[in-house]
């Protein structure tokens, strides 16, 4: 190896210039040293690709094989797949209003999001975690997710809000502004630290710059169960003026999330009178690849149902998928072909996913 690299320090770049000049003597280019220079870059671009090339020994004939368990481990790894339990809609549900956590538990939402931070003013947050731990130990939201977003560490109420919705055993805590997985590991420590926590999960709002860019090491860190976007906070921290200047935030999330095998849920849609802009960005978001979205009045519950849910027919075409495929497989081939389109298994496995998200909403729907 040593050999090798002393040959491309000691390589003469005469004889290349000379073959990209397409001159036989470089002395006839000195008259036009922008056109030298031009091709001089070229060169020196393509010793850049061949030196940052990884070397081999002379006796290796191909790509380095794997020869420890390590290595076998991360290459037949894969993330577990996210939960077929429906996502569609989360819905905001602040937790000093008593009234409105009742009537939650007759709302055809999937998830709610009980809400002790920006929902709750200051002087009402002690009273409203009282009255969320009373009503999380009372029960009777059936199997609707459910999720107390507490106030930062940060601040002088996270602590406290810990410490008393700890009482009901809440399914999962979201924790605002999470910049690192070490936010995520501090309050898993909490959690195992409370016999009554020790099997609640960990959700975690993306909304800073910092948190997107640590998107990755966040869906991995320990408990984590999903992201839920804060576009309003990433916004003003980005000073974005429109959504389109948030896509790649929101995929840089989304990959994560998928990478991990965790949920995602879009951010929340402000005007909830307009039906027709809600209906427009949870088609986006569906397209995106979210699970659903965050949602802050229960008249947006039924747009957010209908195109995060499959339709009557993408069921129909998955089962025809299905069934295709199940032919070509018994003729012994490999493919399939429905409507004009091939069906491989991949599309087969997106097929299965649609109908088993399908049956948890009519079982969701049914309860």
């Amino acid at each position: 190896m040593i050999q090798i690299e002393a040959t491309r320090s000691q390589m003469d770049p005469s004889p290349i210039l000379q073959h990209l000049c397409g001159v036989p003597d470089l002395s006839s280019m000195q008259a036009h040293p922008l056109i030298f220079d031009e091709i001089a870059t070229k060169f020196c671009c393509a010793m850049f690709c061949i030196a940052a090339r990884p070397l081999r020994s002379r006796r290796s004939c191909g790509p380095k094989r794997a020869n420890s368990a390590t290595a076998v481990t991360a290459m037949t790894q894969t993330p577990s797949p996210v939960s077929s339990q429906p996502c569609r809609s989360v819905l905001y549900i602040p937790a000093s209003r008593a009234r409105a956590m009742e009537k939650a538990k007759t709302l055809a939402i999937d998830a709610i999001i009980f809400d002790l931070e920006d929902a709750v003013a200051a002087d009402e947050k002690a009273a409203a975690r009282d009255t969320l731990t009373e009503t999380l130990s009372a029960g009777g939201f059936g199997p609707r997710m459910q999720i107390v977003r507490i106030n930062g560490f940060d601040t002088a109420w996270g602590a406290d809000d810990l410490a008393t919705v700890a009482r009901a055993a809440p399914q999962a805590v979201l924790l605002p502004k999470v910049n690192s997985a070490r936010d995520i590991e501090a309050l898993a420590k909490l959690l195992e630290a409370d016999p009554k926590t020790r099997d609640t999960q960990i959700w975690a709002m993306m909304e800073t710059p910092l948190g997107i860019l640590n998107a990755a090491e966040i869906a991995a860190a320990p408990r984590m169960a999903g992201f839920v976007m804060g576009t309003n906070d990433l916004a003003k921290d980005l000073n974005a003026r429109s959504r389109a200047a948030m896509v790649t935030s929101l995929q840089l999330c989304l990959l994560a999330a998928r990478a991990h095998g965790i949920f995602c849920v879009d951010g929340v849609y402000n005007a909830f009178k307009d039906e027709d802009g809600l209906r427009a960005e949870c088609a986006q978001g569906r397209d995106f690849g979210f699970d659903g979205k965050t949602l802050i009045h229960p008249a947006q519950v039924a747009v957010a149902n209908e195109i995060f849910g499959p339709s009557a027919e993408d069921i129909d075409l998955a089962r025809r998928q299905i069934d295709a495929y199940s032919e070509a497989i018994a003729k012994g081939e490999g493919v399939a072909v429905v409507d004009g389109k091939i069906v491989e298994n991949l599309h087969v496995e997106t097929a299965r996913a649609t109908l088993a998200k399908a049956d948890a909403i009519a079982a969701l729907e049914a309860s």
